[in-house]
C-alpha cells in the first residue's frame, strides 16, 4: 500500500512533467515584432490574446541593429515573427533562416505605395497615414488566421484603430492646409520622412539618407547649407535615434533655432511623447506644425 509520503512525491512527479503540455494548451500565441512601432500595432490589434516579444527596443536604431542569441530563441520559439521588410531589417533575415521561420513570418509593409531614392526603396513606409491602414490590415489579417475563434473582437479592435488613424489624417491635413506649401520646409538628421512629406506636402531635407548607418561628407553638408540658406526653412529637427552633434553645426552655420525632436524609426520610453504610434505621429506633426506658425 502506497503511504501518504510516496503518494505526494508521486503527485509532485506528475505535475512536473505535466507541467510544459498544460502551459502549452493554456498558453497565448506567441509572436516576434523587429522593431517597437510593429510591437505597438500588433497589441492594439490583439489585446491579450497573444504574447508579443519585441526585438530592437524603445529609443533604438533598427538600422544598425547587432542580434543577441536571446533574439534567434525568441524567433524560434514563436508561432510567428512579424518584420517591416523593405530592407529596413537586413539583419532578420539571417535568424529568419536559421531558425526556419522562411514560411511563419509577416511582412507587415505588403501592398504599401512605396517611394524610392536613387534606385534605392525607402523602408519608412509606416510615416504615412495611408500606408499604416495597409499595416493595420495585414497584421490583423494574420490575427485572424490564428484566432480565429476570436474573429469578433479582432474586427472590432482592427475597425475601431482604424477610425482613430482616419479621424488623426483627416485632422492634420486639415491644419496643415493653414500653411502654404512653399513653407512647408524641415530638416531632420537622415531621411526618414518621405512618406510624410508625401502625404502632407512637407519637403523634408537631410545631411543623411535613408539610413543612419552613413556618414555626412563635407560636400554634402555645405550642399544642405547652401539650400536651407535659400529656402525658408521653418526648423531643424533633431531625430530621437541620432546624434544631434550634426543638426546642431547646421544651425549654427544657417542661423535657423532646432525645433526639437522627430521620432522617426523607434518610439520613445513608454513615459515618453511618443509612447505609441499614435502619439508618435501626433507628437511630430504637432511639432512640425508648430515650427511653421
Amino acid at each position: 500500500m502506497m503511504n501518504i509520503k510516496t503518494s505526494f512525491l508521486s503527485a509532485t512527479i506528475y505535475v512536473v512533467l505535466a507541467w510544459p503540455s498544460i502551459c502549452a494548451s493554456e498558453s497565448n500565441i506567441q509572436i516576434v515584432t523587429s522593431f517597437t512601432i510593429l510591437e505597438d500595432l500588433t497589441r492594439e490589434l490583439s489585446g491579450d490574446y497573444v504574447d508579443v516579444v519585441n526585438l530592437v527596443p524603445r529609443d533604438s536604431d533598427a538600422h544598425v541593429y547587432l542580434p543577441k542569441p536571446s533574439d534567434s530563441i525568441a524567433i524560434a520559439n514563436a508561432d510567428l515573427v512579424i518584420l517591416n521588410g523593405l530592407g529596413f531589417e537586413g539583419w532578420m533575415v539571417r535568424l529568419l533562416e536559421d531558425a526556419r521561420k522562411g514560411n511563419k513570418h509577416l511582412v507587415a509593409s505588403d501592398g504599401v505605395r512605396l517611394l524610392t531614392e536613387n534606385d534605392e526603396i525607402d523602408p519608412h513606409a509606416w510615416q504615412s497615414f495611408s500606408n499604416i491602414q495597409v499595416y493595420i490590415q495585414n497584421i490583423s489579417n494574420m490575427l485572424l488566421k490564428l484566432l480565429p475563434e476570436r474573429e469578433q473582437d479582432l474586427i472590432f479592435r482592427r475597425d475601431k484603430y482604424l477610425r482613430v488613424i482616419l479621424s488623426l489624417q483627416q485632422q492634420f491635413k486639415d491644419r496643415m492646409a493653414k500653411t502654404p506649401s512653399a513653407e512647408r520646409v524641415v530638416v531632420t538628421s537622415h531621411d526618414a520622412f518621405g512618406y510624410l512629406g508625401r502625404e502632407f506636402d512637407i519637403q523634408f531635407l537631410s545631411p543623411l539618407g535613408l539610413s543612419l548607418d552613413e556618414e555626412a561628407s563635407a560636400e554634402d553638408l555645405a550642399s544642405l547649407i547652401n539650400q536651407i540658406r535659400g529656402k525658408n526653412v521653418a526648423a531643424l529637427f533633431v531625430e530621437n535615434i541620432s546624434n544631434p552633434k550634426l543638426l546642431e553645426i547646421i544651425s549654427i552655420e544657417t542661423g535657423v533655432g532646432i525645433g526639437g525632436s522627430l521620432y522617426s524609426d523607434a518610439l520613445s520610453d513608454e513615459d515618453g511623447p511618443a509612447a505609441t504610434y499614435v502619439d508618435m505621429m501626433t507628437h511630430n506633426l504637432n511639432s512640425i506644425i508648430g515650427a511653421f506658425n
